[in-house]
Order: structure tokens, then C-alpha cells, then sequence
């Protein structure tokens, strides 16, 4: 299996095509990662939630890492690190037009808001539902593909259904020659 770095557009494309991800976020030197509904948008992770854990700890400490990934199998697959900050975008005329563009990024895809707004039986006590818009600004991407080292260019390129740019800047660089060690 050969490992190539990602360009960072091609860690956008893949952003791009992704619905779920996986946010992680601390409080209290404690690490906390969940699944979340999201979509990229300029330097922007775009994301709806309950007001819950993730959001008090966010809140706490903006410092957030997202996860998205693409796997064909254990010797094809693509995966992307966001670092960035967390920002909340609250119902007030300042951030009408960030949350309008949040709702209008999510509902693009199938059921976006049913991992934000589905009742947890965590608890037998009642909670206030309070919903929040927010996104992550990006400040660190990176992204790594594998390729199995017996697919050749050719036979990756015809059997593999994919963004044409990334391919072509994944495979334009020269092949890294096997050691006989």
C-alpha cells in the first residue's frame, strides 16, 4: 500500500462530499468525539445541534478537530483532519445571514437535521430543547490517501470512481521505487 500526502484541495473535495464526520472536542483535559451532520463551505465546517455536551464543551473551549473519511477498503481510503475553532452562531440579526446559509448548506442533504433534533433517552428528566447553529472555522487541513502498491495508475484510474483533480495530482507524482531490503 503506498500512502500520499493530499493537496489541500483535494482534502476540500473530499469535505465537500462528505455529510458525516466526526467532531472531537475536550473540556478539562477530557476528550469527547461524536458523529455530526456537516458541510464545507469557504473555510467553514457548517453544523446543527441540541444544545447538549458537545456544545457546553465547545462553548468552554472553542479548540475543536474534525474527522471525515472515505473507505473502499482496507488498502483504499482517503481520510481528512480539520483543526479549527468552534463558533456559535446565534438567532440574532448579526448571524441571520450565517445561519441562513448553514440552513441552506444542510438541507442539501437527506435527513440533516435528525442527528441534531432526536430525543436522547439518556435521562428520565425533561430538558428544554434549545437548538444551535454553528461552524468550525478551518485553520489546519490535511488529508492521506492510501492506494494498494499493486493497482497500477492505469488500473486505479478505470476501476476507481472518483473526483478526476485529486487523482491526477495524487498520481502526477513520481512512483516511489520499492526497496529491495
Amino acid at each position: 500500500m503506498l500512502i500520499h500526502d493530499m493537496t489541500r484541495n483535494a482534502s476540500i473535495e473530499l469535505l465537500t462530499r462528505k455529510q458525516l464526520c466526526r467532531l472531537a472536542c475536550a473540556h478539562d483535559g477530557q476528550p469527547y468525539v461524536i458523529p455530526i451532520y456537516c458541510a464545507y463551505h469557504d473555510n467553514y465546517l457548517y453544523s446543527f445541534s441540541r444544545v447538549g455536551q458537545k456544545v457546553a464543551w465547545m462553548r468552554a473551549n472553542s479548540l475543536v478537530c474534525v474527522e471525515a473519511d472515505e473507505m473502499a477498503s482496507s488498502q483504499d481510503w482517503a481520510t481528512v483532519i480539520v483543526l479549527g475553532k468552534y463558533e456559535e452562531l446565534p438567532d440574532t440579526p448579526q448571524y441571520e445571514l450565517h445561519r441562513k446559509r448553514t440552513h441552506n448548506l444542510l438541507q442539501r442533504r437527506p435527513m440533516w437535521w435528525e442527528p441534531g433534533s432526536v430525543k436522547t433517552e439518556l435521562s428520565e428528566k425533561a430538558h428544554p430543547v434549545e437548538f444551535v447553529y454553528f461552524r468550525i472555522h478551518i485553520d489546519q487541513i490535511s488529508g492521506r490517501r492510501a492506494i494498494s502498491d499493486t493497482v497500477s495508475s492505469c488500473e486505479f484510474s478505470a476501476t476507481h470512481e472518483a473526483p478526476a483533480s485529486w487523482l491526477r495530482r495524487i498520481l502526477g507524482r513520481p512512483e516511489q521505487k520499492k526497496s529491495d531490503h
